[in-house]
């Protein structure tokens, strides 16, 4: 329970980071559409539907792919 709250606040903290980086004109409509992508990022799914097109949005989606990655190694 301990491990699967921490992803969840990671999921929740780093969805809305994106969302304030990105915003709407770049597909992050709301708080809960980005922690939708903050999921299947994190999880390694990643379907396409929406894609970080900032800089900084494309840095912060490399360090949640490489923490999905490390979740799952762990």
């Amino acid at each position: 329970m301990v491990f699967l709250l921490g992803v969840a606040m990671v999921v929740v903290i780093l969805g809305t980071v994106m969302y304030v980086v990105e915003g709407p004109d770049n597909g992050f409509t709301s708080i809960p559409t980005s922690v939708y992508w903050a999921i299947t990022t994190v999880t390694t799914v990643g379907f396409g539907d929406i894609t970080p097109k900032t800089d900084l949005g494309r840095m912060i989606a490399s360090f949640m792919m490489l923490l999905g990655w490390g979740t799952l190694a762990v």
